[in-house]
């Protein structure tokens, strides 16, 4: 869950994720000139997933830039007023989301927030050795199922998933 979005978008950056960025940007790029609103000469200035928010996201929807769009859109600003039962599944190892993210206060005083956090799971992976195999569907599930029966607020809002 990409909460503080400048951060992930300097994490993104980073050398050790350099070929996952020019993947995305690749199949960025490409989804956007179909569009017929860009072409290439548009996307030139662009060389990286903050270089997009600045030169496309931010403009197309009124931010001024892409420092605007990531302070005033990043969930982590918005984390201590949700009043709706909210699961988020993280991985520590996460190579796109920096952790630190999570140290935010709201995940221990918000009743609504339930923080379940993996070791290891990477990007989205959260593989199980045993069986439930594909674990975060089956912890969806449950959290959607507990919600169905009590729908009051959470027990612990911060889980330790070993995978």
């Amino acid at each position: 869950t990409p909460i503080e979005l400048a951060a992930c978008a300097k994490r993104i950056g980073e050398p050790r994720n350099r070929i996952y960025e020019r993947r995305f940007l690749k199949r960025m790029r490409a989804r956007l000139i179909k569009t017929g609103r860009y072409d290439l000469k548009d996307l030139e200035p662009a060389r990286s997933l903050y270089g997009i928010d600045d030169v496309i996201t931010a403009p197309s929807f009124g931010f001024r830039g892409a420092d605007h769009y990531y302070e005033t859109q990043s969930a982590a600003r918005f984390l201590d007023r949700i009043r709706v039962p909210t699961l988020l599944i993280q991985a520590k190892d996460d190579p796109y989301i920096p952790f630190e993210a999570y140290s935010q206060k709201a995940f221990r005083t918000n009743p609504f927030l339930r923080l379940v956090v993996t070791g290891h799971g990477g990007h989205l992976g959260f593989l199980s050795k045993a069986p439930p195999r594909f674990w975060a569907d089956e912890a969806a599930l449950e959290f959607l199922r507990e919600m169905a029966v009590a729908p009051a607020q959470p027990e612990s809002p911060i889980s330790l998933h070993e995978t």
